[in-house]
C-alpha cells in the first residue's frame, strides 16, 4: 500500500507567508540553539562536571536519540491534529525541558533533561519542515528552506555567543545560564508564534486507508521514501562526526581559548545568515540537486581541514571555520528542499516526522562514534579526529550519489495569494 505519487500542486494559502516563515524560524531558533550550544559549552562542561569525552559524547547523544525515538511516535499522530495546536504544545514542553537543564544538579540530571528536551524538540524539526512543505510551493520552497536555516544562523551569530558570555560573566550560574537565557527567548517566540501561526488542517480532510500503523508502514516501506531517509542519515553523518568536537579540539590541540571559540561562532554565523538564503536562492534558480552537488562537494575541504588542523595563526583558524559554517550546513538548504518533495501531502508529516527521527538518530550515533574513536592523551590534546574527517568525506561522498537517485516530482504552479 505505497502512497501516491506527490501532489505538488496541494498547497494551504496563508495571509503573509513571510510572517509564516519568520515565525517557524523562531522556533527553528530556539529549538537549535539549545541542540548547539552544548557543543562550545564542551570544555566547560568536561572541566566543570569532570566527564571524558565518552561522555560528553553521550550527553550530546542523549538529546538526539531521544529525538529519533519520539519522531517515530509521533509519526502515529502527526497528520491527525491542527499543525498549529501541536507545535504549540510541543514548544511549551520543549522550554520546560531546557529548564530543567539549567536546574540540573548533576550529570545525571543534566542527562535526563537533555533527553527530554531532545524528545520535543526531534518533533519540532519534522514539523516545521512539514508546515514549510504544506505552505510554500516547490519552486520557492528552497528559499524558504534557507529563511529556515538562517534560524541556525542567527543561533550561531547571537545565540551561541551571548549563551558563551553568560556563562563566562555569571559565575554564579556557569555552564547553567545559556539554558535559562534559552528559557526566555522561547517565552517571546511562544507569543509571536501563537499570534502569527495560521490553523493548518487542510491535510485532515484526505481520506485515509487502514489504521494508522498500516499507515505508517506504507509510509515507511515505500522504496522512494526510504532513499529519501538514507540520504538524510548521509548528510547528518557528514557533518555531525566532526562538528561537536571542533570546539574541544580548537582548544586542546589548535591552541584557541574558549573566548576565542566565541568568535567563531560569531564570524560564522554572521556569514551564514546571509550564504544560507543565498544558497536557497541558488537552489531555485539553478535546481536543488545542482546546487547540492556544488555545496556538498566543496564541503569536503574544510571538513578535512577542520580535522587536521595544528597550531596555526587565529587567522586560518577563523577562515576556515568560517567556511566551514557556510558549506556544512549550506548543503542541507537544497537537500532538504528536495526531501520535503518526496511524498504526498496526505502522508507529509507522517513522512518527515520519520525522517526527523532518521535525522535526530544519525546526528546521535555519528557523535557517538565520533566519540569512541577520538581520545585525549596524557597532554589532554584529542587524538584521532584526522580519522573522524575522513569518515565524514566517505558519508558526504555517498550523499552525492544517493541525492542524483531522489525523485522529486515536477512541480505546477501553486494557487494564488
Amino acid at each position: 500500500m505505497n502512497p501516491p505519487a506527490p501532489a505538488q500542486s496541494s498547497f494551504t494559502p496563508v495571509k503573509n507567508e513571510r510572517l509564516f516563515l519568520l515565525a517557524l524560524a523562531g522556533i527553528q531558533f530556539t529549538h537549535i540553539l539549545d541542540f548547539m550550544i552544548m557543543m562550545p559549552l564542551g570544555p566547560q562542561l568536561i572541566r566543570v562536571l569532570h566527564l571524558s569525552t565518552q561522555e560528553f559524547g553521550l550527553l550530546l547523544s542523549s538529546y538526539t536519540f531521544t529525538a529519533a525515538a519520539s519522531g517515530l511516535l509521533a509519526a502515529t499522530y502527526v497528520d491527525r491534529f491542527d499543525r498549529r495546536k501541536l507545535m504549540l504544545t510541543l514548544y511549551v514542553l520543549f522550554m520546560l525541558a531546557t529548564l530543567s537543564c539549567g536546574l540540573a544538579p548533576n550529570y545525571a540530571a543534566l542527562l535526563v533533561a537533555r533527553a527530554l528536551a531532545g524528545a520535543f524538540g526531534g518533533i519540532m524539526s519534522g514539523m516545521t519542515q512539514t508546515m514549510v512543505a504544506d505552505v510554500v510551493p516547490f519552486e520557492r520552497r528552497g528559499q524558504a528552506m534557507g529563511t529556515i536555516m538562517a534560524a541556525f544562523s542567527l543561533s550561531t551569530v547571537a545565540g551561541v555567543p551571548l549563551g558563551l558570555f553568560l556563562a563566562e560573566h555569571i559565575p554564579a550560574l556557569g555552564w547553567r545560564a545559556p539554558f535559562f537565557f534559552i528559557v526566555v527567548l522561547c517565552a517571546m517566540f511562544l507569543f509571536i508564534a501563537y499570534r502569527l501561526l495560521p490553523p493548518l488542517t487542510a491535510h485532515l480532510e484526505r481520506e485515509r486507508e487502514g489504521n494508522v500503523f498500516q499507515q505508517i508502514y506504507a509510509v515507511a516501506k515505500n522504496p522512494e521514501h526510504l532513499k529519501a531517509y538514507l540520504f538524510v542519515s548521509l548528510l547528518m553523518m557528514t557533518g555531525f562526526t566532526v562538528i561537536p568536537y571542533i570546539a574541544l579540539y580548537y582548544t586542546a590541540n589548535v591552541g584557541m581559548t574558549e573566548s576565542f571559540i566565541t568568535v567563531i561562532y560569531l564570524v560564522g554565523g554572521a556569514a551564514t545568515f546571509f550564504t544560507s538564503r543565498l544558497i536557497g536562492r541558488m537552489a531555485d534558480r539553478h535546481g536543488k540537486l545542482r546546487t547540492f552537488h556544488w555545496v556538498a562537494a566543496a564541503a569536503f575541504v574544510p571538513l578535512l581541514v577542520t580535522t587536521h588542523l595544528v597550531p596555526v595563526p587565529w587567522w586560518v583558524v577563523l577562515t576556515n571555520s568560517t567556511v566551514f559554517f557556510i558549506l556544512v550546513p549550506g548543503r542541507v538548504v537544497p537537500g532538504m528542499a528536495m526531501v520535503t518533495a518526496v511524498a504526498a501531502p496526505q502522508v507529509r508529516g507522517t513522512f518527515m516526522s520519520l525522517g526527523s527521527s532518521v535525522q535526530m538518530l544519525s546526528s546521535g550515533l555519528a557523535s557517538l562514534v565520533a566519540g569512541l574513536i577520538i581520545s585525549r592523551n596524557a597532554l589532554g590534546q584529542v587524538e584521532h579526529y584526522n580519522i573522524v574527517g575522513y569518515i565524514a568525506v566517505v558519508c558526504g561522498i555517498a550523499s552525492l550519489w544517493v541525492a542524483s537517485h531522489l525523485r522529486v516530482a515536477p512541480a505546477s504552479a501553486p494557487p494564488q495569494r
